[in-house]
């Protein structure tokens, strides 16, 4: 499955150096406002160590880690609904993507110019948010309109429903609210997801500060942002950007030295990309041979059946069965065929919910 995360902020909080370093890209990172004119997408890998562990027990021609596309897009400024610093082209860069890394500037630098003219975090969280809400409500606005006329004349129970979702969403925006604070059913969701907005995505706070701040774990202006994160049900997380991209630049051994320096086990990026995947409610499964040994993503609560269509569409439509064990059985049993012996080795049908850390092989006929 294609996931993909947004990085937003405003001009020079950070934003094109994270994405540099956490993609190895080539994204321009310029003291000035707009220098990423194009959207810039980045392919990582999901840190894993049970991967690797695995390899130590079923030996592989090759190993595949799982993935997740950073959209990184140009500086969102105050009036970007509205087409303010081109703000529409670059709002409809991240309309498709699942989730959204919020970068916000919490360290003061006289080098870099602030595009408000001071550093204030909680002012400029709150001109990102009212940015994405205004956009949103433009969008509502002209669903509401085209389907309201028909949805109170007609006996289509489904596009009475989704009017009811648009309507909701709509009042919610009209208060300053993002779209994710309306309470929706399971019915309703999928009218919700379908509106591709961007105040229903989840968010998480990147506290940019420099690098003595980074080792003191933050200062008060990332508490501020903490605070407010958690008051608005969000995430947030402590990030140097610019230590990170020169991390990203030196060689394994180098890297390993510099973070045992600083007293760190591994890259701050690798907390962000745990957490822009626990965000979207993520798991891990893994299939092991000797061809292959490879991650792989799923929703959190999939079905075998669907498990299997995110490696070929036939699997899905042709699924029979799971055979079934978890990488820690194979971690304390230190084969497959002693897992098998244990008893730890199941076959699991339709119904069967897939487990984080699981390890599978998919029967099926088509």
């Amino acid at each position: 499955m294609a996931l993909q995360v947004g990085i937003v902020g405003l001009p020079n909080v950070g934003k094109s150096t994270l994405f540099n370093a956490l993609t190895a890209a080539k994204a321009e990172a310029a003291n000035y406002p707009f220098c990423t004119i194009d959207p810039n997408v980045g392919v990582v890998t999901i840190p894993d160590p049970r991967l690797e562990k695995i390899t130590q027990f079923i030996k592989p021609q090759s190993v595949v880690p799982t993935t997740m596309e950073f959209v990184d897009i140009a500086g969102i400024v105050a009036g970007a609904h509205k087409g303010e610093g081109l703000g529409n082209q670059f709002l409809s860069h991240i309309r498709q993507t699942d989730a959204i890394v919020h970068v916000v500037r919490c360290f003061d630098d006289p080098n870099i110019i602030h595009v408000s003219g001071s550093v204030d975090p909680l002012r400029d969280m709150e001109v990102i948010n009212t940015e994405l809400m205004l956009a949103d409500l433009e969008s509502v606005e002209k669903k509401k309109q085209r389907i309201e006329k028909t949805a109170k004349s007609t006996a289509d129970k489904k596009l009475k429903q989704e009017f009811e979702v648009v309507k909701k969403i709509h009042e919610a925006l009209e208060k300053g609210l993002p779209a994710r604070s309306v309470s929706l059913n399971e019915m309703e969701l999928p009218f919700a997801k379908e509106l591709h907005l961007l105040s229903f995505k989840p968010v998480l706070y990147a506290c940019n500060v420099k690098e003595d701040d980074f080792i003191k774990g933050g200062n008060e202006w990332v508490e501020a942002v903490q605070k407010r994160a958690a008051e608005e049900g969000n995430s947030s997380i402590l990030i140097c950007s610019a230590m990170e991209a020169e991390i990203a630049q030196l060689p394994k051994e180098e890297q390993k030295e510099f973070l045992t320096s600083l007293g760190a086990t591994e890259p701050g990026l690798n907390r962000l990309i745990i957490e822009a995947y626990k965000l979207l409610a993520l798991n891990t499964y893994f299939t092991a041979g000797v061809k292959e040994v490879r991650a792989w993503t799923i929703r959190s609560g999939a079905k075998a059946p669907q498990a299997a269509g995110v490696i070929h569409t036939d699997f899905e439509r042709g699924f029979i069965r799971a055979e079934c064990y978890h990488c820690e059985d194979l971690f304390l049993l230190k084969s497959e065929s002693a897992v098998k012996e244990a008893g730890k080795y199941r076959l699991e049908g339709k119904d069967y919910t897939v487990k984080d850390g699981d390890v599978l092989f998919f029967r099926f006929n088509v």
